[in-house]
C-alpha cells in the first residue's frame, strides 16, 4: 500500500520537510499545498526533477481536502518567528491559520502532524478544530530540543550523540524542562559519568533553550533540523516502528496532566501518539514540567477565547 503524505505550507520549513521526507523514503507520494499556489507548483516541479536521487516517490500539488485521504498530513503553514520574538508571540497570527486548516481536515483518516509554532498550543488548536481524538493530532514538540540537548551533552563529553539518551519535556519553548536526572550515556547515568561536572548543566540548558533564537538572529529562520526531525517522525510513524519520541499531544492524565498539549515520551505508531509514558523526574524537574503546562494552558486560553 502506498504511503501518502500531505504537506500544507511550503515555505522554508515546509521545503526542508519535503526534501528530508523524500530522502528518508517515508513517503511514496508527497502532496503539496500552499496559500501561494504557484509556489507549491514550483516546489513540486523542483522536487520531482530530483527523483533520480531519492527513493521512488511521486510529488504533486493537491488541495487540503484531498489530503483527508493521506496517511499523514504535515502542517507547517503560518509565519516564522522574528529576531527577538518568542514562539508564543507568534500565537495569535498562527492560531487563525491552523484553525482554518483544521476545519478542512475533519474527515482526515490519517495522523495530523503540526510543525508550525508555537507548536504545543497550535497542536491543541488543531485537535479542537479538526475534532479528532488527541492521539491522532500530534506536534513535533520537543523532538528537536531533545536532539539539541543530546548534541550539547555529546560536545561536552566527546561521545557520539546517538549513544546519549536525554530528553526535554514540556513546552517547545522557553519553559521547557530538561530531564537531567534521567539522562543516560551508553546505559550509564550521565551524572555518574567520569568527570561529568554538574556545574555546567545550567549553561547547557540555556544553550538548548536559546538555540532557535541564535539561529534566527544569524540566518532569519530555523528550517533544516526541523525538516530532518519531521521526516524521522514520519518514517517511524508510517513504518509502525512504535518508537518512543518526545512529541506533543493533548494530554489525558499522564503525570497528572490533562487538557494541555505538551511533550512527554510517547509511543508513536501509524495510529498516532497513543501511549504516553511518565518519565523519571526529580522533584525540581516535575515542578518545571508543571510550570510549563501552566504557561501553555494560559496561552491556549488566550486564543480559545478569541
Amino acid at each position: 500500500m502506498k504511503r501518502r503524505v500531505g504537506l500544507i505550507g511550503v515555505g522554508s520549513v515546509g521545503a526542508s520537510v519535503a526534501v528530508s521526507t523524500l530522502h528518508s523514503g517515508a513517503a511514496d507520494e508527497l502532496l503539496l499545498s500552499d496559500l501561494n499556489a504557484d509556489r507549491a507548483e514550483g516546489e513540486a516541479m523542483d522536487l520531482a526533477h530530483g527523483a533520480a536521487f531519492y527513493p521512488a516517490a511521486t510529488v504533486r500539488t493537491a488541495s487540503i481536502e484531498e489530503m483527508n485521504d493521506a496517511d499523514a498530513v504535515v502542517v507547517t503553514a503560518g509565519r516564522n518567528g522574528k529576531a527577538g520574538e518568542s514562539r508564543l508571540d507568534l500565537l495569535r497570527d498562527n492560531a487563525k491559520v491552523i484553525r482554518s486548516i483544521g476545519e478542512r481536515l475533519k474527515t482526515c483518516r490519517g495522523v495530523i502532524v503540526v510543525v508550525s509554532n508555537p507548536v504545543d498550543v497550535l497542536t491543541q488548536v488543531m485537535t479542537a478544530a479538526a475534532r479528532l481524538p488527541p492521539g491522532r493530532v500530534l506536534g513535533t514538540g520537543t523532538m528537536l530540543d531533545s536532539a539539541r540537548f543530546r548534541h550539547a551533552i555529546s560536545q561536552a563529553l566527546g561521545v557520539e550523540s546517538r549513544s546519549i539518551h536525554a530528553q526535554i519535556v514540556g513546552e517547545h519553548g522557553d519553559s521547557q524542562a530538561p530531564l537531567w536526572s534521567g539522562a543516560r550515556v551508553g546505559g550509564v547515568s550521565l551524572r555518574s559519568w567520569p568527570r561529568w561536572d554538574r556545574a555546567q548543566e545550567p549553561r547547557i540548558a540555556e544553550q538548548v533553550r536559546t538555540a532557535a533564537y541564535e539561529i534566527i538572529r544569524r540566518k532569519g529562520a530555523t528550517n533544516h533540523a526541523i525538516g530532518l526531525v519531521t521526516a524521522e517522525l514520519l518514517r517511524c510513524m508510517l513504518r509502525g516502528e512504535r518508537r518512543v519520541l518526545t512529541v506533543s499531544r493533548v494530554q489525558d492524565g499522564t503525570a497528572g496532566l490533562r487538557d494541555v498539549a505538551l511533550s512527554l515520551p510517547t509511543v508513536v505508531s501509524s495510529q498516532g501518539a497513543l501511549q504516553v509514558v511518565e518519565p523519571e523526574m526529580s522533584g525540581e524537574e516535575r515542578e518545571r514540567l508543571l510550570h510549563s503546562a501552566e504557561v501553555l494552558r494560559q496561552a491556549y486560553a488566550q486564543v480559545s477565547a478569541a
